[in-house]
């Protein structure tokens, strides 16, 4: 307890988490808003990073887990109109479980293959999603007959709590003896099952985790927009944003995903009046600290930290 207590990057979470509880003081309620989606990306780059960073399963395609938790509590909200927990858990089971059948046969397979799995996955919802237009609303998106507020102060509050509980399971996730496993077995799953650990296992597990809290933040983005659709939720542009938000807060951190998310997004709504430029010039500043600090930024920091 008292090692945690000295931890620098205890007291810069705690700091930051304080600032972030004060924006509503001053912020617009559009700058609220956009920083609202940002936490919800926070959590989509968290859990992609408790797969690739500690298991070292690259999953191409995180929108499949966001997209079925989205998807799933869109159409049991205007099937059915049951309060908007009740939607939320439909789409945690779902993406949970679709994301077992996805890794089941996936984890076989060695190599790119993986990733490449995730990524027709993608496509593959996105065609069922056109094909079943009667359910699902095609290419129009679905509108659902509930939202979590209409206040944008409440949205905020709702998305700031969601990132940080997420963050603190998260973290204390990768630091437990889980998360210690599955870092051992992404460096070299053969030396891993040699001492004696299930590697198979804890990889479905870190799928598990990672497919439930993207279900459960896919269905709650929703609830806050009001409505779901593929350009949203499930594109693979939402997808290459989510990696490289992770990437560029810091591989094996969780934290600094959530902080890669949060600079990505704000700094994409900054460079709006750039047009055609904004995207270039954020993905040419993603590609320069990929290149020149791969722990990302958080993760230079801490290796940083350690040298001191």
């Amino acid at each position: 307890m008292a090692r945690l207590l000295r931890s620098r990057l205890l007291w810069a979470a705690v700091i930051l988490v304080a600032l972030a509880a004060l924006m509503p003081l001053w912020l617009s309620a559009y700058m609220l808003a956009i920083l609202t989606g940002a936490y919800y990306f926070g959590v989509f780059a968290m859990s992609w990073d408790l797969l690739f960073g500690f298991a070292g399963e690259v999953n191409f395609g995180p929108t499949f887990l966001i997209g079925l938790g989205a998807y799933t509590a869109a159409m049991v909200d205007n099937a059915w109109g049951p309060p908007i927990p009740v939607c939320v858990a439909a789409g945690a089971v779902v993406a949970v479980v679709g994301g077992l059948l996805l890794a089941v046969p996936a984890l076989k397979l060695r190599g790119p293959y993986f990733g490449l799995v995730t990524l027709v996955a993608v496509l593959l919802l996105q065609n069922a999603i056109v094909i079943f237009a009667g359910v699902t609303g095609g290419e129009i998106g679905m509108t659902v007959t509930d939202v979590l507020s209409i206040d944008a102060d409440v949205n905020y509050w709702y998305a700031l709590a969601f990132l940080v509980a997420s963050a603190i399971i998260l973290y204390g996730l990768s630091r437990s003896a889980i998360g210690l496993i599955l870092q051992a077995s992404g460096q070299d799953a053969v030396e891993a099952q040699a001492l004696g650990f299930n590697v198979t296992k804890h990889k479905l597990a870190a799928f598990s985790i990672s497919a439930l809290f993207s279900g459960v933040a896919g269905a709650m983005l929703i609830f806050y927009m009001g409505t779901a659709s593929v350009d949203t939720v499930i594109d693979i542009s939402i997808g290459v944003q989510v990696i490289i938000a992770a990437v560029l807060g810091g591989r094996r951190t969780i934290l600094g995903a959530a902080l890669g998310a949060v600079l990505l997004i704000v700094a994409t709504e900054f460079l709006r009046p750039l047009g055609q430029l904004n995207t270039f010039v954020v993905a040419a500043v993603a590609l320069a600290v990929i290149l020149f600090f791969p722990d990302g930024l958080l993760g230079h920091v801490l290796r940083a930290g350690e040298r001191e």
